[in-house]
């Protein structure tokens, strides 16, 4: 097909070809992987985009029509055994972003945190905070589950009219009980942000990785 490029083996005729540019974006991120883990992370990529509601990997697999696949098994792995590293997804994923959105600065960042709602006893990071949906300044709900610090590059979308908070770096900050049971120090909340933010900073003085290999 025409200006199209099919990522996945002739077998895959569950997954649609994608446009050839939406293929170039996402062939940025396979240095991150070897060749097999790299066939189920294209798949949970395209299935993130493509499914509604909840992002997760059974939903991926549902939209996907993986739903019969006996090893489905594999597709889990790439978040919790796959070796490759999230940081340098990152970073190619600030240096897309830039390219795309603030080409010729200036480059601003903010920080946010979020709860994610998670219960369970192997869920071993996750704290007790304030919920700050449900909660307001006379009432105090609490929330079970993991904290998580993101740092988004700010940058005004043309066809929205606005600016977006675009995140490309996430870091999970451990709960007290959870430092305590590893025998770490406990960071606060914006000992994590700085963290981030210096990481970043490091990104953009350093020489940038070619992000259309």
């Amino acid at each position: 097909m025409t200006g199209r490029l099919a990522l996945f083996p002739a077998r895959d005729t569950a997954l649609p070809a994608l446009p050839a540019r939406f293929a170039g974006i996402i062939l940025a991120f396979a240095p991150l992987f070897v060749h097999r883990s790299w066939r189920h992370a294209q798949l949970l990529l395209i299935g993130a985009i493509l499914v509604p509601g909840r992002r997760t990997v059974t939903n991926v697999l549902r939209i996907t029509g993986h739903t019969r696949d006996r090893h489905f098994v594999n597709i889990h792995r790439v978040l919790n055994r796959a070796a490759w590293c999230p940081r340098t997804g990152s970073r190619i994923l600030l240096e897309m972003l830039i390219s795309a959105f603030a080409p010729r600065g200036p480059v601003i960042l903010a920080l946010d945190d979020t709860i994610e709602r998670r219960r369970g006893k192997r869920i071993a990071a996750k704290g007790i905070y304030r919920d700050p949906v449900r909660s307001s300044d006379s009432h105090f709900v609490k929330a079970s589950g993991l904290r998580w610090m993101s740092l988004m590059l700010l940058a005004p979308i043309p066809w929205a009219g606005r600016i977006w908070a675009l995140p490309f770096l996430t870091a999970l900050v451990l709960s007290e009980r959870a430092c305590r049971e590893r025998s770490r120090q406990h960071k606060p909340l914006l000992d994590v942000g700085r963290q981030l933010a210096l990481q970043a900073r490091r990104w953009l003085r350093g020489p940038r990785p070619r992000a259309d290999r």
